[in-house]
């Protein structure tokens, strides 16, 4: 697949990675000290990749539930939001993986809506795509 790029971001990790580091973005906005969360040994004081891809794909998966909402002539509460758990895990190959689950807070909008519409973000969104057939995520509409 070749994608025309109309935004593009950069970030640098220097140090041990999740093991005592720093991560910046090219603009300067982004700037963490980067640790093991205690669950997996570490001091916690840190940010781990996990925290920082649950909050840009729940970022992205709004803005795609959004442009679905606005398709579907539906009116999406401005207090609608999207929560993203991601889990770090083995499987039984014990090779390293993520799972998760999306939820969508959706007030106001017919249970049945709210499914329809998470299901088309979920097709849409792009972190949903990069990860589709490599992570087990899970969808979860509450209205």
């Amino acid at each position: 697949m070749s994608l025309r790029v109309i935004f593009s971001a950069e970030s640098t990790a220097a140090g041990y990675g999740r093991d005592g580091g720093q991560v910046t973005s090219a603009d300067g906005l982004i700037d963490f000290k980067t640790a093991h969360p205690r669950e997996l040994g570490g001091p916690g004081d840190g940010i781990n990749p996990e925290q920082l891809f649950s909050a840009a794909y729940a970022t992205c998966f709004l803005s795609a539930l959004r442009l679905v909402a606005k398709r579907s002539v539906v009116m999406l509460d401005e207090h609608a939001t999207v929560t993203v758990a991601v889990g770090l895990g083995k499987d039984l190959d014990d090779s390293i993986g993520l799972t998760g689950t999306i939820t969508g807070y959706l007030p106001g909008v017919p249970q049945g809506k709210a499914d329809e519409m998470m299901a088309e973000a979920h097709e849409m969104c792009p972190y949903s795509r990069a990860i589709r057939g490599n992570c087990d995520f899970a969808l979860v509409a509450k209205v």
